[in-house]
């Protein structure tokens, strides 16, 4: 009898494959209603002789019966983990998908390398506000009320006189107000103004200078944007110097590189203004026009920018495209 049992429960075992199937066939032979309770329950017509010698064999047959299932439950087990193991398999062989690193933003680039040259040549950096009042963007700068720079087409307007700066200028004024010269101070930042083309951006960035002592001219200023246009552009760039305008300068002039454009034509770009600190600006900050002079400059750095790059369309810069800015 235990024999069958033992040879049917091996058939069991062997059509079955998962825990499910084991735990409803573990219930069959060893449950409340399975084959070994139920031979249990017949022990008691039988007398103490046959009880003992009977109950002897159900426990040696249940013994036999947990031990095949416990086997079949460890293989059921192996069996899972080895076929997880065989989905999840990795082949350390294979190359990696590797890294994309981010890059600086190639205006961040350019900035740090128009300050790094101008840092090299002795200049301080000095920061400021970019909420600026009219006093310091436009007055001390003499700048009149009638320039078309005030215009509220040009100028971003607050509350309250305030305004968003349309240049880094302003420091030039706060430094000098707190400082005696000599002054050699660069004023890098963000700017402000109402104009959107490919060529300009409502934010952009600049880089504005001064230098104040005793006896400077503009050859002083010449001598120091002809060595910033060589580090910049190299060498063999060639500048020149052309007549401008500016309320802030006297003289004033503009500094153009001698270009190649798309058709292979050489052209000239104007690159940067600058000239001599005007007097009447010396007037606001107490300073004596017969005993010191100055001169300023100033740089767009996203121009500059442009034209190393090639770049034909300034908004380039800020459509956070990475397939364009992956190049710098």
């Amino acid at each position: 009898m235990p024999d069958n049992h033992i040879e049917k429960l091996k058939i069991d075992l062997n059509n079955i494959s998962t825990e499910n199937e084991l735990l409803n066939i573990k219930s069959k032979y060893l449950g409340k209603k399975g084959q070994i309770t139920t031979m249990t329950t017949t022990l008691k017509d039988l007398s103490i002789e046959k009880k003992k010698v009977e109950g002897q064999k159900i426990n040696i047959l249940k013994k036999q019966i947990e031990a095949l299932i416990d086997e079949k439950f460890k293989q059921i087990k192996n069996n899972y983990i080895n076929s997880k193991l065989k989905e999840e398999k990795i082949d350390i062989t294979l190359p990696s998908r590797g890294t994309n690193y981010g890059s600086v933003h190639p205006i961040s680039q350019v900035l740090t390398e128009v300050i790094g040259i101008f840092a090299d040549f002795g200049f301080e950096i000095v920061e400021g506000p970019e909420i600026e009042t009219d006093y310091y963007n436009f007055e001390s700068l003499n700048i009149p009320k009638d320039h078309p720079a005030r215009d509220m087409q040009d100028t971003f307007y607050l509350e309250k006189n305030q305004l968003l700066r349309t240049h880094t200028s302003p420091m030039q004024i706060r430094v000098m107000e707190k400082n005696e010269p000599p002054i050699k101070i660069i004023s890098p930042g963000k700017v402000y103004r109402c104009d959107s083309d490919v060529t300009h951006t409502p934010m952009f960035h600049q880089v504005e200078g001064l230098l104040i002592d005793k006896e400077v001219t503009f050859a002083d200023l010449k001598g120091i944007l002809i060595e910033f246009s060589s580090r910049f552009f190299g060498k063999d760039i060639n500048i020149r110097f052309r007549p401008s305008y500016f309320p802030f300068t006297e003289p004033s002039a503009e500094l153009d590189i001698e270009w190649i454009d798309k058709s292979g034509t050489k052209t000239w770009m104007e690159v940067l203004g600058c000239g001599m600190v005007n007097p009447k600006v010396f007037e606001f900050v107490g300073y004596d026009s017969d005993e010191f002079a100055g001169i300023a400059f100033g740089v767009g750095i996203e121009r500059l920018a442009m034209i190393k790059h090639g770049i034909t369309d300034i908004r380039y810069f800020y459509q956070n495209d990475l397939q364009f800015l992956s190049q710098f």
